[in-house]
């Protein structure tokens, strides 16, 4: 156990070396690190209760999502029997069911067989216990009822949320914040943490929109006057514009195309006007739309509708073939480049509405840091001095050993780029504590062999050898433990169970290489007849 060859002793140094380097950059200004090279430049970035932040934490709109599954419902109704030539009438949404009814009698076997098709399995290819997206029934009198059943919307609110998420994650990573934190709460929130952001209005207000962008045909069949008077054609609706003062358009309801087909969108200026302009291009498939669309409605006014408001309702001078175009509408500066991020970032499925909001001030992270300080200094000082006086000259080895293994830590954090927490500022104190348990396992050990009637060597040799399977048992357990609260956890919880997780890692490394080199080091050149323990 006390012999290394020059290669292995080589490579246990080399690995602690590297790995301790790794934390330098946190001992540099960041201005500093940014000049390094890229793979030089990770580093810890300390959490929302150290260095203060905001804290959102957002719901998905149930409604909404619901809303929104019985719309498409009746539009795949509607696609469906006009492909299969059926005549229908009052197909329309009725509290959680969609109906329409067949005006042949001849035509329901056929309408019930197509409509039966929209219906798939809960889960995907798995299923999920026989439960379907829909319910298709006959209502008697050539009515046919189609009812979305509460497993349906659940699934769909679960869907919308990993899907919010990945869209909040894009929408905030666009603002240049540090780390945010960004995970699902319960069954319809989404919890965002963005450490350092004092003033969260403007990260707000690109997290509260929907960003849901159509082009539509503006309908002139109707003055807007008179389609607010309730004379709306069936196909169209009215929306005001986004500007103030509020103007009335009259839009057609289809989608000519949507801003699923954004491929990007950039802030510029108009260079006629000089105005502020959100540009925007196409995928393949949006361009041929687009193209289409403006060579059949030449000489027509088309809207650009944003949330439901008209941004902006030009009339088409020519056909647009190239898949790009521009959007203005009176924008500041900031408000072309928010629309360029919300558009970039793409649309939520759902509205997401705000329902608890928290700023830390930079204030009380700084004294959260204080007394973490502290504590680490306090618990650290006592078991050095502890060490030294039950040990003597085998304790100091366990204090340098103890000391890169905090080191090591701090450096496989940084090379993770972790975000390190108070919680797990306490989870490093309490590495220590584990690592210094493993020192004392080994000396116990060794002390209790040269009671036995042991030479020094072999004392020590064999201390090292019996501690081994004691130290893995409880370091394992812990472990356990840590990946368990890692994997239940949530927030400053997590950040306890990674650095205690890590710290177990580094303590096993050295309590089994490095002290036991440093011991290896040490016999080989005092060769002792007796050991200072």
């Amino acid at each position: 156990m006390l012999y290394f060859t020059r290669w292995k002793a080589l490579a246990i140094i080399l690995t602690a070396l590297v790995v301790c380097l790794c934390a330098v950059p946190n001992f540099f200004p960041e201005a500093t690190v940014k000049t390094w090279p890229k793979w030089a430049q990770r580093h810890l970035v300390l959490g929302l209760d150290l260095q203060g932040g905001s804290h959102i934490l957002l719901e998905v709109d149930s409604n909404s999502v619901k809303k929104d599954k019985l719309e498409q419902v009746r539009d795949d109704v509607r696609r469906t029997l006009r492909d299969a030539k059926i005549v229908y009438t009052g197909l329309s949404v009725r509290g959680d069911n969609v109906e329409v009814r067949i005006t042949k009698d001849t035509d329901l076997p056929t309408a019930l067989s197509k409509l039966r098709e929209l219906s798939q399995p809960l889960g995907g290819l798995l299923g999920s216990n026989g439960q379907r997206s829909l319910e298709v029934s006959d209502a008697g009198g050539g009515l046919i009822r189609l009812t979305v059943p509460p497993a349906a919307i659940t699934e769909r609110v679960r869907q919308s949320v990993e899907q919010s998420i990945q869209i909040v994650e894009r929408r905030v990573n666009e603002l240049g914040t540090v780390e945010p934190l960004i995970q699902r709460q319960g069954a319809d929130r989404i919890l965002v943490q963005v450490p350092g952001l004092q003033d969260p209005t403007r990260l707000k207000e690109l997290l509260g929109k929907t960003a849901k962008l159509d082009f539509r045909m503006v309908d002139s069949s109707i003055p807007p006057d008179q389609a607010t008077q309730g004379r709306v054609p069936p196909d169209s609706e009215v929306l005001l514009s986004a500007q103030s003062p509020k103007v009335p358009y009259v839009v057609k309801k289809e989608v000519l195309v949507s801003g699923a087909d954004l491929t990007d969108a950039q802030p510029g200026f108009d260079q006629r006007s000089n105005e502020p302009i959100v540009s925007f291009r196409f995928n393949t498939s949006g361009a041929r739309k687009f193209a289409d669309a403006t060579s059949k409605n030449v000489n027509l006014p088309f809207a650009i509708v944003l949330d439901n408001e008209v941004v902006s309702a030009p009339v088409i001078r020519e056909p647009i073939t190239g898949g790009s175009g521009q959007i203005s509408g009176s924008f500041t500066v900031q408000a072309a480049n928010d629309l360029s991020i919300l558009l970039r970032a793409g649309a939520l499925p759902a509205p997401l509405t705000i329902i608890e909001e928290r700023t830390v001030g930079p204030g009380l992270g700084q004294d959260s840091i204080e007394k973490g300080e502290l504590a680490a200094y306090v618990g650290s000082i006592l078991v050095i001095i502890f060490m030294l006086l039950t040990y003597r000259l085998f304790g100091l080895f366990a204090n340098i050993a103890v000391a890169i293994n905090v080191a090591m830590i701090f450096g496989v954090l940084s090379l993770l780029n972790a975000t390190l927490t108070l919680p797990g500022i306490a989870g490093i104190v309490l590495t220590v504590g584990i690592a210094v348990d493993s020192n004392v396992l080994i000396y116990e050990r060794i002390r209790e062999e040269i009671r036995g009637g042991r030479t020094a060597i072999s004392a020590i040799d064999a201390g090292f050898k019996r501690a081994l399977s004691t130290i893995l048992d409880s370091n394992i357990t812990t472990f356990i433990a840590a990946a368990v609260l890692f994997y239940i956890g949530t927030g400053p919880v997590r950040g306890f169970a990674v650095t205690l997780g890590i710290g177990i890692v580094t303590t096993v490394f050295t309590a089994f290489t490095l002290t036991r080199l440093i011991v290896a080091a040490w016999v080989r050149w005092k060769r002792p007849t007796s050991v200072p323990i």
